[in-house]
């Protein structure tokens, strides 16, 4: 099994480097910003309008709080969410991007966008964690933007969690092959 991890944003790659990122937090965003490719990838040809670079870097930074809380890397826990966004902040990153460190875990809220539900959405992908509420949100924004019925947005969302889903077992396999800790 190959250990090679797909390709970061240049600048997320420096900030993880800046931040001295444990190369296991390094593996699991690589891994979560690919599937958030895929998903946005999708959506967009299924009608939905937004934002995929800010879901794309949502993805890719999602977790960096867990830089201030390594804890957090291999057992439960939300401080990394506050911790990550003022991470993200202190380093120039725009609200409109640091947000989604904060708000991954939140999808359930009043005013979440479509972008903090893909990014929630690739934070479970990844794994192959099918969370129904979360999909219902995702499958409602895709059928009205398609003007479908919901029938049609899921079975189409749930073809492409399935296929995302049979990749999983690498994916943690990948992410396991990488130390918790630097050095």
């Amino acid at each position: 099994m190959t250990t090679t991890l797909p390709p970061l944003p240049p600048d997320v790659a420096g900030l993880l480097r800046a931040v001295d990122a444990p190369p296991r937090l390094v593996a699991h965003l690589a891994l979560v910003h690919q599937v958030a490719e895929e998903i946005a990838d999708f959506c967009a040809r299924e009608g939905l309008v937004f934002d995929g670079g800010a879901v794309r870097y949502g993805a890719a930074t999602h977790d960096i709080g867990k830089t201030v809380h390594p804890e957090e890397l291999s057992a439960p826990g939300s401080r990394h969410e506050a911790a990550g966004h003022a991470l993200l902040l202190s380093h120039g990153v725009p609200e409109h991007l640091a947000r989604f460190a904060r708000s991954h875990a939140s999808w359930g809220e009043p005013g979440v966008t479509v972008e903090e539900l893909l990014v929630s959405l690739a934070d479970k992908a990844w794994k192959n964690k099918r969370v129904q509420d979360l999909e219902d949100h995702v499958v409602d924004r895709l059928a009205a933007a398609g003007g479908r019925e919901r029938w049609e947005a899921f079975l189409a969302l749930d073809g492409l969690l399935t296929r995302i889903g049979e990749d999983a077992p690498r994916r943690l396999a990948v992410q396991a092959a990488h130390p918790v800790r630097t050095g």
